[in-house]
């Protein structure tokens, strides 16, 4: 198959044993990054829309990742299946249009702070979805993790009604995302660049198109590239430096350092935005905190087949399942159009895009 790889900003090679500080860095920051996003978008709510500061959220992120993206079509050259299309649509609708609008909602009527940890919601709605209707095994870590993230949500909804409506709007969201995510988890044919660029492209279009008609006005410049900014930090380059990390730190690591993520938000709520301290707030997030760490231990190992396929992806080619050669070897993560020939093996797994079965044990 063709090796033209295509990379986010090259990160250095790392050494065996060790991968160096730089990627820890990149993953804290994206994790910093998506979190202050939650407190720095609550600041706009009082001077532009639901619909216009989802849009904006979205146009900014397509921006900051469509060098990458660009550059991945340019070089495409495997078709996408009508299933893969249909799964993209359906991640850009749930996860650009409609869940960015649903958690601008809920910002308007909650502490920012408040926000940032309900969105673990994102969690308990990815597995729900996942087990339902994406043939994903849940094992006891996973369904204790989702209990306590269930539990922390429920206990801050619990200060009021506008914080249970509050609560309801970000569950929805969550929900949307979750959707978004198990759809994409299964999508070969783009790279997370272009499907990045591709939601922000729809959700700034739609969106704003939306607050304009029903409001008859365009955003205030001042305000609009603020949100725009805070879009293209927190969502765009938050994901070229957790794929960058994630190349180094592989994705057990680097998803259990941006579970982080709700603890930067609450942070800055209480400390640049100055939102009171809120016991419910501390409790629900040493609940959710212990739920990810939880969440992240679940591993499997049973016999299960692979089924033969083509594909685009980042990987290496030392975890059991890409043993197609390149013209030269290539030891770090990359990604191109490759083929996996059937195959039935034992190994410990997560429920990751090779692994999309039921489980037989």
């Amino acid at each position: 198959m063709a090796s033209d790889h295509d990379h986010l900003p090259a990160a250095p090679r790392a050494t065996a044993g060790s991968t160096g500080i730089a990627p820890l860095a990149w993953c804290l920051l994206a994790a910093a990054l998506f979190g202050a996003s939650t407190p720095a978008t609550k600041q706009f709510t009082e001077r532009l829309g639901a619909f216009e500061i989802a849009g904006l959220l979205y146009a900014g992120a397509g921006l900051c990742v469509s060098p990458w993206a660009l550059r991945s079509w340019a070089r495409a050259s495997l078709s996408p299946t009508r299933r893969q299309r249909l799964y993209l649509a359906g991640a850009l609708i749930s996860g650009g249009v409609i869940g960015p609008v649903l958690l601008v909602m809920g910002l308007a009527r909650a502490p920012a702070g408040s926000v940032a940890l309900w969105l673990n919601l994102e969690t308990v709605a990815t597995a729900a979805l996942a087990r339902l209707f994406f043939k994903e095994h849940l094992g006891l870590p996973t369904l204790l993790a989702v209990a306590l993230i269930a539990l922390g949500s429920i206990l801050l909804s619990s200060q009021g009604a506008s914080s249970f409506v509050a609560a309801g709007f970000v569950a929805l969201a969550c929900l949307a995302w979750g959707l978004d995510n198990n759809l994409t988890s299964v999508i070969g044919s783009y790279t997370p660049a272009q499907i990045t660029f591709a939601k922000g492209l729809l959700g700034a279009t739609v969106n704003l198109g939306l607050a304009t008609f029903m409001s008859g006005r365009s955003p205030a410049l001042g305000p609009a590239l603020g949100v725009m900014a805070v879009g293209a930090l927190g969502y765009g380059a938050s994901l070229v430096l957790y794929v960058s990390s994630a190349q180094q730190l592989g994705a057990t690591r680097s998803q259990l350092i941006f579970s982080t993520a709700p603890a930067w938000g609450l942070g800055l709520s209480w400390l640049w935005f100055a939102e009171p301290i809120q016991g419910a707030q501390v409790l629900a997030a040493a609940l959710m905190l212990v739920a990810l760490w939880v969440y992240n231990r679940e591993r499997h190992a049973h016999a299960h087949q692979h089924e033969a396929l083509s594909h685009r992806h980042w990987h290496r080619h030392d975890d059991g399942h890409h043993q197609h050669e390149h013209a030269a070897e290539v030891e770090r993560w990359h990604t191109h159009e490759h083929e996996h020939a059937e195959r039935e093996h034992v190994h410990p797994h997560l429920p990751d895009l090779h692994h999309r079965h039921r489980h037989r044990g």
